[in-house]
């Protein structure tokens, strides 16, 4: 079904390893000590915003991160080669973290405001660079199975994640954070000729 090169794979295990660890050592705050807190909750830990994007709050969220993330990352694994995506993975998912940090703390009430977790914001920039990329590679949605241009296959995730939020407690400005930096990286590699 999907074809996982190496570095995606590790980064899998890595997600779902953490995952276990959560809910098995639930009674050791892994959740409380990985995830992103406020800038000025007095829990905010500058190693968190490397950390949260490992952590996962329930078994939908890391399952539909990690199918998305299994499905457009391999392409750019093989594409760039490992460390070049690494690189990109770790870049998306930090500069989310801080935009969505930063937004919080210069106005209040402008994220959800709580603890953030998730590796969302990596993800969407992946959606974003997989877009730029091969903008008018078609694929095939689930349902309805209908053919899609991956340009715009990113704003059609984007708007799925937003139009589904009943709970209001999705952190939308990490997937914009993330598609943000995603867009700057990929915009400054093409002005390099990288």
């Amino acid at each position: 079904m999907f074809n996982i090169t190496p570095l995606v794979r590790t980064l899998i295990i890595i997600n779902v390893g953490v995952f276990l660890m959560q809910n098995l050592l639930s009674n050791l705050y892994v959740t409380e000590y990985l995830s992103l807190w406020p800038l000025d909750s007095g829990l905010f830990r500058p190693y968190q915003v490397f950390t949260y994007m490992f952590a996962h709050g329930g078994f939908g969220h890391i399952f539909f991160n990690m199918l998305a993330f299994a499905s457009f990352a391999p392409v750019l694994e093989s594409y760039w080669g490992d460390k070049k995506f690494l690189l990109f993975y770790i870049a998306t998912g930090i500069g989310a973290g801080i935009i969505y940090a930063g937004v919080n703390y210069f106005f209040p009430g402008g994220g959800n405001g709580g603890y953030m977790l998730g590796a969302s914001g990596a993800l969407y920039g992946i959606l974003m660079a997989f877009g730029m990329l091969f903008p008018n590679l078609e694929l095939m949605l689930l349902f309805p199975p209908i053919p899609i241009k991956a340009k715009y296959m990113v704003f059609l995730m984007g708007f799925i994640t937003y139009a589904m939020d009943r709970s209001g407690t999705v952190a939308h400005l990490a997937h914009f954070g993330g598609a943000f930096v995603a867009f700057l990286i990929i915009s400054y590699w093409r002005m390099q000729g990288k």
